[in-house]
């Protein structure tokens, strides 16, 4: 089969298109023939060897799959072949075939198509989990996103406006904005071109904001955060920017406020039965059409470092795609 394999950590354009041997399913374990394949910026990461676990090379990045089960290993009945799947792993997806434990597989709605399945698991079942799980979110409260044109930007704009909030986003241009807006934003900020922490006040009447969804780090978290309400929560998803900020914690006393860690892969690992159960509620809601993700384009395997280059110079506005042949 073919796959973009990483034979060291290092920058992405080392990796190479090959032919590698078809992989084939251990006990509890699931393969699938891989029809979709989403990227996310943490695959950068695992390239570069950054990330919160570093397989051992050669791997293949990608961890988020749709596709049809083209065998299962012993012990696996939940399963069968010919089933049409979503299926998750920590790496490996950006390949005509895919190997997962048979517990990170979820049947897919027949209404819904490969593009758009592959689209949900990491920004939508992170933001889910932010949102509701982290933060408590509630109706009528106030919901700041950062990056908000971003893979996990966009699905906190369209999921905070599901769960009743109004939502500012902020992003570096007009045209990441108007996407925003698009996608259901109350309110924007250019913070390239405006002062957040300023702006945020200006737009909340001196409130700020109940809750941020960061997954930018750098500068910016500390502004957001001197931005928030009394009693407000940082919600911590990412660092986009490069840089981990380091927070002055008196701000959390003067303000009463709370910095809160997400990390959606370890909420699944402890916590499968309920995680999963938001992850179905999230295909749900895109198979009857109240939720609807913004793909910016779909590649084929032979240009999938085209696709991570892509997220890695920031021109993505919501999901890219990788569609083998």
């Amino acid at each position: 089969m073919k796959a973009l394999v990483c034979h060291a950590y290092g920058p992405i354009d080392s990796l190479t298109l090959e032919d590698v041997p078809n992989p084939q399913p251990a006990a509890g374990e699931v393969l699938v023939g891989v029809r979709a394949c989403g990227i996310n910026f943490p695959d950068l990461l695992l390239v570069q060897g950054k990330y919160q676990f570093k397989p051992p090379p050669p791997f293949s990045p990608g961890g988020e799959v749709s596709g049809v089960v083209e065998a299962v290993g012993s012990n696996v009945s939940a399963v069968r072949v010919g089933q049409r799947v979503l299926a998750m792993g920590p790496f490996g997806g950006l390949a005509e075939k895919f190997v997962t434990d048979a517990l990170r597989v979820v049947a897919l709605p027949e209404s819904l198509d490969f593009v758009t399945a592959c689209c949900l698991p990491t920004v939508y079942g992170t933001t889910l989990h932010a949102l509701r799980d982290r933060a408590q979110l509630r109706a009528g409260e106030t919901l700041l996103v950062l990056g908000a044109a971003g893979g996990v930007g966009l699905a906190a704009v369209q999921l905070g406006k599901r769960m009743g909030a109004r939502v500012i986003a902020a992003a570096s241009s007009a045209e990441k904005l108007e996407t925003c807006k698009r996608n259901g934003a109350d309110l924007l900020i250019d913070y390239t071109r405006e002062d957040l922490k300023e702006r945020v006040k200006a737009l909340t009447d001196g409130a700020g904001a109940d809750v941020v969804y960061d997954p930018i780090g750098g500068p910016f978290t500390e502004a957001a955060l001197r931005a928030t309400s009394f009693g407000g929560r940082l919600l911590v998803i990412g660092f986009a920017a490069g840089e981990i900020p380091r927070i002055p914690t008196n701000l959390t006393l003067l303000k009463g406020c709370a910095i809160v860690g997400v990390f959606w892969g370890m909420a699944m690992a402890r916590d499968r039965a309920r995680l999963t159960g938001q992850l179905e509620e999230i295909l749900a809601w895109v198979a009857d059409g109240s939720l609807k993700p913004h793909v910016h384009a779909t590649y084929p395997l032979a240009r999938a470092l085209d696709a991570l280059r892509d997220v890695e110079q920031r021109r993505v506005q919501g999901k890219v795609v990788v569609v083998p042949e």
